[in-house]
């Protein structure tokens, strides 16, 4: 009964093995198309199609396309960009729930269902009066624009994760260190801030990812071509009615795989992160 149970136990494993597998392959097929059609040439692309294989490999597409948009450029904005963001996107989500989860305000639940909707409102909304509050700022065509609002737009989110964290946060710990002599301050620093630094580090990866893949409100509020971002400078290769495959697709490689490093170098921070989650 027991080598029966054993073998049906791993025959599921292998199955689940196979089908995770399938659906592995699956989603990375359109990143492999992508990189396939990068190195071809257009004539290449149009007498054999998206899916052969390169019969002339080339990187002319790709180096003419870093070029034509000063890619390198866009390439720093966009880290630059995001790094900030993600930074102090963290910082006001541990403030704010910091007050909220565990300082207890008066009005807390008012205020996390406001976080709530400020993070389902539609980036079309926030555009127009952004836009003028960048202007009477002085701040329009100006990176801290974008940082500033993208900081506030992400906190939204980190401030209801933390809070529903805080919130379960032990008590007797932050009382035990107050007849030490901590302040609240302090606490936060030297208590809180450690225990919860799995989660702010997946808080962090989050925020850069998705600052980085940002669109609409960096076109809006960049107008200059020199503070303009990665995904603004991968727009330029489709037009109203042509598009260039081949260069479409070297910009959509070049502006996927610094994405695409930034996840797997901070793969093991979000395992980590997500296991503690769990366990706390």
């Amino acid at each position: 009964m027991g080598r029966a149970t054993s073998r049906g136990s791993r025959i599921g494993l292998y199955i689940s093995l196979a089908v995770l597998s399938i659906v592995l392959l699956l989603s990375l097929l359109p990143f492999g198309v992508v990189a396939l059609n990068a190195f071809k040439t257009p004539a290449d692309y149009a007498a054999f199609g998206p899916l052969s294989l390169p019969r002339h490999p080339t990187l002319s597409i790709v180096v003419d396309f870093w070029k034509r948009v000063d890619f390198g450029t866009k390439l720093w904005n966009s880290f630059y960009i995001s790094a900030c963001v993600a930074l102090f996107g963290v910082a006001l989500s541990l403030l704010n729930a910091y007050a909220l989860g565990i300082g207890r305000v008066r009005g807390r639940t008012a205020f996390l269902i406001l976080f709530v909707v400020a993070n389902t409102l539609p980036q079309e909304s926030l555009a127009y009066p952004l836009y003028y509050f960048a202007k009477a700022l002085g701040i329009y065509d100006r990176q801290i624009s974008i940082i500033i609002i993208f900081s506030v737009i992400q906190s939204a989110f980190g401030t209801y994760l933390m809070s529903s964290v805080f919130s379960a946060f032990p008590r007797e710990i932050l009382e035990a260190s107050m007849v030490d002599g901590c302040n609240k301050g302090q606490a936060l620093v030297r208590i809180v801030a450690p225990v919860a630094m799995p989660t702010l580090l997946v808080l962090f990866t989050f925020f850069f990812i998705w600052t980085w893949n940002e669109f609409f409100l960096p076109l809006i509020m960049l107008i200059s071509d020199a503070r303009q971002t990665v995904p603004i400078a991968i727009s330029v290769t489709q037009g109203q009615h042509n598009m260039d495959a081949t260069a479409a697709s070297a910009s959509a490689l070049l502006g996927m795989l610094p994405c695409v490093l930034f996840f797997f170098a901070f793969q093991r921070t979000l395992t980590r992160g997500v296991a503690a989650g769990s366990v706390k």
